[in-house]
């Protein structure tokens, strides 16, 4: 039972608030954003609130998704419920961020009047809750002169004109007024996140994917779709498969809608898609995958007595050539006591600063071609420097954004569907691989 529902914005401020009892306090939003913010960086998704209660809370797109519950309800029932109703609110709203929410708060105050009856769960099955739902989305659409990417050269048909924009997946799910006649589209996602730990000498420590394959259809009344996977796709270390090299997973696990009957014998799986979001299948795999790992780093530090500190960064990006990373981002904690910082990148679209709030170095390259490599040179001022002050350079940590790759290099054979369509869909097929925590120790001496 989850009594108040709301919605922050990364400020605090209440975008949403759904008090189903009645017996929220007037400080209730205000006593989760203080204690919210005073947690580490890494969060828990539940704590302790006033009163007895308790605070769950999931983060997407900047915003607090925050249910509160009584004393002996399930935590993980409340998380579930939470990341399903980012999950539904995508697929009413389109993209989530602050503006969105602002738009649609009416619709959202719909769907959760659906969603819950008096803090009791009804459901959170879309094709139920469209029977219900009355209001359409609001969309906000920016026009901008640098985005032309869905333009054809004066009217004709480029390649470019061809590619599915970024943006076509995260558009409502439900039709809006004057596109009744849109033709449906269906996209599907092989999207993996990277963590690993490097030593100081360069040796991997940790290295995990965790992959899923996300379904999202914008075709009503979709008959049963047919997605090939990698034939040589194995689960477990001895499973062998096809001819070719494996793809290889430890554990995977499927949604209760997936059927199963062609997966062992030809790698497909099978199922009835209602519009929406929905994951097929996820997979992990552990300290073993077949290609190299995306970044290499090779750090120099040198000091003097004097406070000078000098930290040379060579970042090698061990991508295959065809590819690339963007939106690169290196985190480098420095001493505290750091005073200036001064600078040397090898290339000017790259950027560099000293984040005083954080005493660290912001290193950002907005995008790297795989089998290339840069520099930067960071010279520092730290008063008092010492072997004990040394200590706090360090770890490094990056965040990245690979499209078109998978670590696991699983891949998507064919997305089919059986039975004759009046109106056939587009299907597009996307991969992208991010960075969850990537983080490489140095060797300060």
């Amino acid at each position: 039972m989850f009594p108040q529902v709301f919605v922050l914005s990364s400020q605090g401020d209440r975008l949403v608030y759904k008090d189903f009892r009645g017996d929220g306090g007037s400080d209730l939003v205000g006593a989760f954003y203080r204690r919210v913010t005073a947690l580490p960086g890494a969060q828990a998704p539940l704590f302790r609130g006033p009163d007895g209660l308790h605070f769950a809370h999931v983060r997407h797109a900047g915003l607090y998704f925050v249910a509160t519950l009584l004393p002996g309800a399930s935590p993980f029932l409340a998380v579930e419920f939470l990341a399903r109703l980012v999950t539904l609110l995508r697929d009413y709203c389109g993209a989530l961020d602050e503006q969105t929410v602002g738009l649609n708060f009416a619709l959202i105050y719909e769907v959760l009047d659906e969603l819950l009856d008096y803090g009791y769960v009804q459901t959170t099955r879309p094709e139920v809750l469209k029977n219900f739902i009355q209001m359409e989305p609001l969309v906000s659409q920016h026009f901008s002169l640098l985005d032309l990417s869905t333009v054809g050269l004066f009217g004709a048909d480029t390649q470019q004109s061809k590619v599915a924009p970024s943006s076509a997946a995260t558009r409502p799910v439900l039709p809006l007024r004057g596109e009744q006649g849109a033709r449906p589209e269906v996209f599907l996602d092989v999207v993996e996140r990277l963590s690993v730990v490097i030593a100081a000498n360069g040796t991997p420590m940790k290295t995990d994917v965790q992959g899923e394959i996300r379904l999202k259809s914008f075709f009503p009344g979709c008959s049963e779709m047919r997605i090939g996977l990698t034939e040589e796709f194995c689960v477990g270390k001895t499973e062998l498969r096809g001819y070719g090299t494996a793809v290889r997973v430890d554990e995977c696990s499927f949604h209760s809608s997936v059927k199963l009957e062609e997966f062992e014998r030809s790698r497909i799986l099978r199922v009835n898609p209602s519009q929406g979001e929905l994951a097929l299948m996820q997979y992990q795999l552990a300290d073993d995958i077949p290609s190299a790992l995306p970044f290499r780093l090779f750090p120099t530090i040198n000091h003097d007595a004097s406070g000078r500190l000098q930290v040379y960064l060579k970042l090698r990006c061990d991508l295959p050539t065809k590819s690339h990373a963007v939106n690169v981002c290196l985190h480098l904690p420095v001493p505290k006591a750091s005073l200036s910082l001064a600078q040397e990148l090898s290339s000017p679209e790259q950027a560099a600063a000293l984040q005083s709030s954080t005493k660290s170095i912001e290193w950002v390259v907005p995008r790297v071609q795989g089998g290339s490599q840069l520099s930067a040179l960071f010279k520092l001022e730290v008063p008092g420097l010492s072997r004990a002050v040394l200590r706090e350079l360090g770890p490094v940590s990056l965040s990245f954004e690979v499209p078109a790759y998978t670590c696991s290099g699983l891949q998507i054979r064919f997305l089919r569907f059986t039975g004759t369509q009046p109106n056939l869909p587009y299907r597009w097929v996307r991969y992208v691989t991010h960075s969850k925590s990537y983080v490489i120790r140095l060797n300060t001496g």
